[in-house]
């Protein structure tokens, strides 16, 4: 029998350093004495659970069930219909992605295997045996740089027929929640001992992904169905509201494994790889998986007595370090032991050899 944590992640309220007329984030300690204190517990949570829950006014409810609303009538859509968004060639960091292609980290991993293999057998996670089940819609959120060696990268957004409201639901949205990153992202260099703007300088131009995944809970509903496999994300920080169905659960540092729960109007924030880079590991990226449980059967059950859509929607999103950005520890990382595990290379060149691993780059490539 596996046990799983239901440890409480603590939330951060950005609340008080939000102008409530402009929206704007500021992480003044003239105006918030406190603000050291709050930023070192950001960094500390982050380093210890890989994750965070924060509050952020700018997020709300209504925006995110109008995002998840549409979404659902996407997903629903016959695959034919789906399949003329699909972007293969440009490693489906556009458009539609289908279940059946993304190939889970585990899988291709042996070091990772080894290391999880070696966790006792309550903590461990469901092992793979195939390509995620999940789908995934890669819409583009913000600037592209108009110069880039990684073309596929900050490639043209795909709007599919038939939503005539889908630009705007998507980057109203995806601008809220890159707003969201911003903050966490300064507050967590303050936190680490580096300049505020550590982080944000280097996400300026950064092809940043609202990435809504779509798991058929109405065709795969069986309890330990894997819709994403044990992994980690390999962008800077990944942000999601809360979802409709539960099945997200999470390692800490420690090897615990925690199953997660978001509270009503809270958003979850995960270390992503390029973070781990720039603290050269002293935040590692979380890992993470996605599967039918106990608690997702119940809410199968309660959205089948609501008549509600049994597409499990995730409103993903995917903030990245700009492409051509070097990607490396920063400041005092820098004189890390462990520095050299982390080279400098392109943030494009780490991120396409990346999905070549997970089979999203190569197998359908066209030049």
């Amino acid at each position: 029998m596996k046990s799983v944590c239901k440890m409480e992640i603590p939330v951060i309220d950005l609340a008080p350093y939000v102008d409530v007329t402009s929206g704007k984030f500021s992480c003044d300690e003239v105006l918030h004495p406190e603000t050291k204190s709050v930023c070192k517990e950001v960094s500390r949570i982050l380093r210890e659970t890989g994750a965070l829950l924060v509050r952020d006014p700018r997020c709300s409810t209504e925006d995110n069930n109008r995002f998840i609303d549409m979404m659902e009538k996407y997903f629903e859509q016959p695959d034919e219909v789906k399949r003329v968004q699909e972007r293969p060639h440009q490693h489906y960091q556009v458009g539609s992605t289908p279940g059946g292609v993304e190939i889970p980290r585990s899988m291709v991993d042996l070091e990772m295997q080894k290391k999880l293999r070696a966790l006792p057998k309550e903590r461990q996670p469901t092992i793979p045996t195939g390509p995620d089940l999940k789908s995934r819609y890669m819409w583009r959120v913000g600037p592209r740089p108009s110069n880039t060696r990684f073309k596929e990268l900050n490639s043209e957004p795909v709007i599919p027929e038939g939503f005539p409201e889908w630009k705007e639901i998507m980057d109203s949205w995806g601008f809220k929640m890159i707003s969201t990153v911003e903050a966490v992202a300064e507050m967590a260099a303050i936190g680490f001992d580096l300049p505020k703007d550590s982080f944000t300088n280097l996400m300026k131009m950064g092809p940043h992904l609202l990435a809504p995944t779509g798991s058929d809970l109405g065709s795969h509903g069986e309890e330990g169905t894997v819709f994403a496999g044990y992994h980690y994300d390999i962008n800077f920080l990944t942000i999601h509201y809360k979802s409709k169905f539960p099945g997200l659960s999470i390692w800490l540092r420690n090897g615990e494994k925690v199953e997660v729960k978001v509270p009503e109007k809270c958003l979850l924030i995960q270390a992503g790889k390029q973070l781990e880079w720039m603290t050269a590991g002293d935040c590692k990226a979380g890992m993470h998986e996605v599967v039918v449980t106990k608690s997702t059967l119940n809410a199968i059950e309660a959205a089948k007595q609501e008549n509600r859509s049994l597409w499990r929607v995730s409103s993903t999103l995917f903030s990245n370090v700009a492409s051509d950005a070097v990607l490396k520890p920063l400041g005092h990382f820098a004189k890390s032991s462990l520095a050299d595990n982390y080279p400098a290379m392109f943030a494009g060149d780490y991120f396409e050899k990346e999905l070549s691993e997970i089979k999203l780059k190569g197998q359908n490539e066209v030049h």
